[in-house]
């Protein structure tokens, strides 16, 4: 069977679901919605665009359930009752993203204590154990068990907004530091209630969330959660407890497990690393796999042997993604930046023009040695990955206005435009949009 052959199967998911190839566009933050964090015609065009690349399974940004914890202030956010307006925009965004046979779930996050401070100072989270990054960020408020109660309510009507819309799922977004990761990490949930403590009080409000979107959205919908493998923080959430909290899904209805790792104070996800005991752990024979988060696969099909799961962050190569379903246990492959640069990727992949994807990293804006992305200051590296990181969101915006990539933006302008954009986007905020 050739590398094309393997990639072009179809998958059968737990719910009945089937997915007709086993790429998928991985979430990717859009920060496209105005004021009112309601979708639009630019999330039409953009996932009307990743919808023809070929992958079976489109995964969108997160949408976030309640407006005062938005990750970026373009969120779309889906909280209580929605207007027509806001239901039909997102019903054109899944029919866009579905013209082409792709399945389309929708990433359901709350930010929790990383909301930043120019959107909400005081967020809410499990405990006020603030983020380790000075400036952005304010000291959290812990949550209430009526806020607990709450927020779990506002993913499951989130789910069902999703569902009436025309979308094929939901991913719940319990990685990358967000309110759930925080829920499930002992460093950021200091709780001494039946919310906090040991791994069964830290997971049950994931676990919640799953059996009461499971109970009210059933099969053929499909439920996915993004979990992180680990923190990649001493004291933190670890491989040992993602493989128990994965077990605990699959018995909860998950259909689908995306791994991934790390948070804004070490932001794995990005590849990127800050200074910390364990930010180094990443191990050469990974790295030659391709794969970020590959290495913790077999201890997740030792607690989980039957649930299907998705590796993002990476891949590259045919052959690679190939070798991982064939022999290392995974069922899906997750692209990103990959299909910002060329969002027919998948389709070349699958059709076996193309045996290698590009990832362009930008150009590094304060140049290399003590300036560059492996400087010395941890403040330095920060900036260039994020600098990187704001260079692929002006790619974005170039997909969803309709143009190609601009491939010789330099990251510096990238990344001083990206904060324009997101102050902009920030003062604009409506807090209390008319419902229609």
């Amino acid at each position: 069977m050739t590398h094309a052959e393997t990639l072009s199967r179809p998958l059968s998911l737990p719910c009945g679901a089937i997915l007709p190839n086993r790429l998928a566009k991985a979430a990717m933050t859009e920060g496209l919605a105005d004021g009112t964090n309601t979708a639009n015609a630019r999330f039409e065009t953009l996932y009307r665009r990743w919808g023809a690349g070929g992958a079976g399974l489109l995964i969108t940004g997160n949408v976030q359930i309640d407006r005062w914890h938005l990750e970026r202030a373009g969120n779309i956010a889906i909280e209580g009752q929605q207007g027509r307006a806001a239901t039909d925009a997102l019903a054109r965004m899944a029919s866009a993203a579905k013209a082409h046979g792709s399945k389309v779930i929708m990433q359901l996050s709350h930010a929790g204590r990383q909301t930043q401070k120019m959107i909400n100072p005081t967020p809410m989270a499990p405990s006020n154990v603030p983020l380790a990054i000075k400036g952005r960020f304010g000291i959290p408020i812990p949550m209430s068990e009526a806020q607990i109660d709450a927020a779990i309510a506002g993913f499951v009507n989130a789910a069902q907004v999703a569902r009436d819309t025309g979308f094929d799922g939901v991913q719940i977004h319990a990685a990358h530091g967000y309110l759930i990761s925080q829920f499930l990490s002992p460093l950021s949930n200091r709780r001494r209630d039946g919310w906090g403590g040991d791994l069964p009080g830290r997971a049950r409000f994931l676990l919640d969330v799953v059996k009461q979107v499971r109970a009210t959205c059933p099969a053929p919908f499909i439920l996915s959660v993004k979990l992180n493998s680990a923190d990649f923080q001493t004291g933190g959430f670890s491989e040992e407890d993602s493989a128990r909290v994965a077990a605990w899904l699959a018995a909860a209805g998950c259909d689908l497990l995306e791994v991934s790792g790390g948070n804004y104070e070490q932001p794995r996800m990005f590849d990127f690393e800050r200074k910390d005991p364990l930010a180094s752990t990443r191990r050469a024979s990974t790295m030659a796999r391709e794969a970020y988060f590959l290495n913790f696969v077999p201890k997740l099909r030792a607690a989980s042997a039957d649930l299907p799961i998705m590796v993002t962050g990476g891949f590259r190569s045919a052959e690679a993604m190939a070798s991982a379903l064939r022999r290392d246990g995974i069922d899906v492959i997750g692209l990103a930046r990959p299909l910002i640069l060329d969002p027919n990727a998948a389709r070349a992949l699958l059709d076996g023009t193309r045996d290698r994807l590009d990832s362009l990293d930008a150009p590094q804006p304060l140049g290399p040695g003590l300036f560059g992305p492996a400087s010395p200051i941890s403040a330095l590296r920060d900036l260039n990955g994020w600098a990187t990181v704001g260079w692929q969101f002006e790619q974005i915006y170039a997909l969803a206005d309709g143009r190609d990539p601009n491939l010789s933006l330099s990251a510096l302008r990238a990344l001083l435009a990206y904060d324009k954009t997101e102050k902009r986007a920030a003062r604009a905020l409506v807090r209390d949009p008319i419902k229609e």
